[in-house]
């Protein structure tokens, strides 16, 4: 019966986590251009104030979103329980440990949106640091805050990985 319990315990604790919402997609058109046709638009509007402006959204729903999440957290470590059992206070121990990881991941998201928001007041969003060519819509749908084009991360990424940098 104590084994069950702890069971019983363990999985209430762990659908805990669960409940928080993955970052969504938004809603395709808000006073603006959505998504498609963000896509359809002639390279001529690359970057145009209209686009400018729904990156710019969707990074500061982004920031909201992940600040939010970080104040929750502090709540929640806040509301630290005492388990009897070494098991059961291990177990929460990890899974604030996991929550503590993923919000430091966060916290480097928000930097980095930080820094798309002012390359995007500073007219250089969208562009790629290494080239100065356009990163291109779809990755930066995908990628709000992406900095290097596609071939550009691809080489980054390969000096890494042949280099151990």
């Amino acid at each position: 019966m104590f084994g069950r319990k702890a069971v019983k315990k363990l999985v209430t604790k762990a659908v805990k986590p669960a409940e928080e919402k993955p970052v969504e997609e938004k809603p395709a058109k808000k006073n603006g251009l959505s998504e498609a046709e963000m896509l359809r638009a002639p390279a001529s509007q690359y970057m145009s104030g209209e686009q400018l402006a729904f990156f710019r959204e969707r990074l500061r729903e982004t920031q909201k979103e992940l600040l939010q999440k970080a104040g929750l957290t502090s709540e929640h470590l806040r509301e630290h329980e005492l388990e009897a059992d070494p098991t059961d206070q291990a177990t929460i121990e990890e899974e604030y440990a996991l929550e503590l990881r993923a919000r430091d991941r966060e916290r480097k998201l928000l930097k980095k949106i930080d820094e798309a928001l002012r390359r995007i007041d500073e007219g250089s969003y969208g562009y790629c640091e290494e080239t100065g060519e356009p990163i291109g819509i779809p990755r930066l749908i995908a990628r709000p805050t992406a900095t290097l084009s596609i071939e550009a991360q691809s080489r980054r990424e390969q000096k890494q990985k042949l280099y151990g940098e």
